[in-house]
């Protein structure tokens, strides 16, 4: 078994790094701009953004199911981000600075907080699912062409998205969670 995962990590390891030779490969000043101008919203910052903004136009299950799912992945990836310690890609075209400064490429929490905006505006009324989805999906490919992460930390972020939407989505539909009662 120790054999299978030693050879399971070795293969996402060899197609991380084709992965991230294609992308140097392709970079592009135009495309770059457009990437480092999307990325942000896979941020804390833009997530208390898009709170505030569903709690002001009294979007309560959207409010709730996207506050729980947050919380929920924000902690499973900062305890992924701890336990593994995985170093970022070669060739970042940047990294963030700052306060919010992560020291470890897996797994992705912009590319999990962009699925649950995503996952929550397909179980919304209200929210524009299409235009959410693709910026989610842009938000996770820039986190690979950015060279900020591998593309197995942005596949397991977008995994991490979905599992707590699920999950955050029984919790909520419970009455465990009931912020506007």
């Amino acid at each position: 078994m120790v054999q299978v995962v030693h050879e399971l990590v070795e293969l996402v390891v060899w197609f991380d790094s084709l992965a991230v030779d294609f992308v140097v490969g392709v970079r592009r000043p135009v495309v770059t701009k457009v990437m480092t101008s999307v990325t942000g919203l896979g941020s804390a910052s833009a997530g208390i953004v898009f709170l505030g903004l569903f709690y002001l136009a009294d979007w309560e299950r959207e409010f709730e199911l996207t506050l729980v799912s947050l919380a929920l992945s924000g902690l499973i990836v900062a305890t992924l981000m701890g336990t593994v310690q995985r170093p970022f890609p070669p060739h970042p075209v940047c990294l963030t600075g700052g306060g919010e400064t992560v020291a470890h490429s897996f797994p992705s929490g912009h590319a999990a907080a962009v699925t649950v905006y995503a996952m929550v505006a397909s179980r919304s009324n209200v929210l524009p699912t299409l235009i959410t989805t693709v910026f989610a999906v842009t938000v996770a490919i820039s986190r690979v062409y950015l060279g900020t992460h591998f593309l197995s930390d942005t596949v397991a972020g977008v995994m991490i998205g979905i599992g707590t939407v699920l999950l955050a989505d029984r919790i909520v539909a419970s009455d465990r969670v009931s912020l506007f009662d």
